[in-house]
Order: C-alpha cells, then sequence, then structure tokens
C-alpha cells in the first residue's frame, strides 16, 4: 500500500524536480523556499561516500566548525582536573563537576549536547562509556574532545562545531545551520561541511567519492545534488 502523503508535502514536493541533481546555487535558492514548520528548522545535508567502514582507514570520522554557526545552542560537559576546570568554566563549559556529571549520566539524565575531556580523565569516563557511546557523546582524539586544550575546544563547540562519522552504509547526515540564515551563510556552511569530507578521502577508496548527496530541512523533501560539483570542493 503506497504511504499517504499530507498536503502540506504534497505542495512541497511540487517545487522539487526529483529527476534532477541541482547545482549548489539551484539548491540554495530553493531550500529557504520549502520551509513549512512554525520552528526554525535544520538545514541537513546527506552524503553517501564509496567507502568501506568495515576497514579502519575508510572509516570516515572527524569534526569541523562552521563559519556561521549551526544555530543551536549547545551545552558543554568538560571532565578536567585543577586549572584545566578553571580554563573549560572561562571559556563557556556549562558542567564540570566530574563527580556530579558521573552520576547524572549513570541515572541517564543527559543535559548537554558535548563532552570534552582531557586526556588523563578517560579512564573516568570507562564507568559510562557504554551509556555515552551509543549516543556519540563519548570524547574522540579525531574530533578534538579528548585535548588539553580545553578552552578551545569548548569555545569551538559552542561556536558551530560539527561532528560526523560515517555509518555502516557509508553515510553522513550532519546539521549545517537553520533556515533562517541568509543563503551565503548555509552555502558557506554547506561548502566548508563538504570541503572537509573532501579532505578526509582515503587513499584506498576507489571510484567515485561522493556517490549521492542531498540538502534538505527538517520538515522538508531532500532536494537531490549535483555530486561530480562537490567533488569540485577541495
Amino acid at each position: 500500500m503506497a504511504k499517504k502523503v499530507n498536503k502540506k508535502r504534497e505542495e512541497l514536493l511540487k517545487k522539487i524536480d526529483v529527476a534532477k541533481a541541482y547545482s549548489i546555487e539551484e539548491s540554495m535558492n530553493l531550500i529557504k523556499d520549502l520551509k513549512s514548520a512554525k520552528f526554525d528548522e535544520t538545514v541537513e545535508v546527506a552524503l553517501n561516500l564509496n567507502v568501506d567502514p568495515r576497514h579502519a582507514d575508510q572509516m570516515i570520522r572527524g569534526s569541523v566548525v562552521l563559519p556561521n554557526g549551526t544555530g543551536k545552542t549547545v551545552k558543554v560537559a568538560v571532565f578536567a582536573k585543577g586549572v584545566k576546570i578553571d580554563e573549560a568554566k572561562a571559556a563557556g563549559a556549562d558542567f564540570t563537576d566530574t563527580d556530579a556529571l558521573i552520576e547524572q549520566i549513570q541515572a541517564g539524565n543527559i543535559e548537554f549536547d558535548t563532552v570534552i575531556s582531557t586526556p588523563d580523565m578517560m579512564g573516568v569516563l570507562g564507568k559510562v562509556a557504554r551509556v555515552l557511546g551509543p549516543k556519540g557523546l563519548m570524547p574522540n582524539p579525531k574530533t578534538g574532545t579528548v585535548t588539553m586544550d580545553v578552552a578551545t575546544a569548548v569555545k569551538e563547540s559552542k561556536g558551530g562545531k560539527v561532528n560526523f562519522r560515517v555509518d555502516k552504509k557509508g553515510n553522513i547526515h550532519a546539521g549545517i545551520g537553520k533556515v533562517s540564515f541568509d543563503k551565503e551563510a548555509i552555502a558557506e556552511n554547506f561548502e566548508t561541511f563538504v570541503r572537509k569530507i573532501n579532505r578526509l578521502k582515503p587513499a584506498s577508496a576507489k571510484g567515485r567519492y561522493i556517490k549521492n548527496a542531498a540538502i534538505s530541512l527538517t520538515m522538508s523533501p531532500a532536494i537531490k545534488l549535483d555530486s561530480s560539483e562537490l567533488l569540485d570542493l577541495k
């Protein structure tokens, strides 16, 4: 039985040529016209990469600081000791009390979006790895969340840092801003994100690196993108 499309989505679908692969410029002109929700929808990017994550060298994972931010208020928890706690607080960290954080996480009460840790505190975090790991919150050096420079990590997290990780089917999904951003800001964030993905292309990955790509809003259908244009973003 075919899935019923509601009227609002039906109207949005009329604005998109589903058979077409849009250029970046065309998609930026169209994306803001797909706003339909009462809230400030997130601009979302989905990429399908020609990689096999079962091979360690093809596990694409990292982070990128978007020049215009994400439009989201990010709460940061920091695990550190001594002067590093003071540095984290000064940079704007929301949670820095290790004992309270451990109890909070063990109780399943997650009130933060990002976790940052100094290397010497990773042993402590091992107690809650089973909770944080599945939620994608476990600190990792590849995303810059295991570091002695906690101040920079906190500022980046609050200022527009996006973490990403390829799934087992080669897909990467990320929010790159809000529909309320102007077109130029969305485009700059998008291109910054794609350039980062391109820079992480493994030497062992053969064939077309970005196979498929799309951009959408939280409540909108997806706009298919011309992946060959994305590959030119270096």
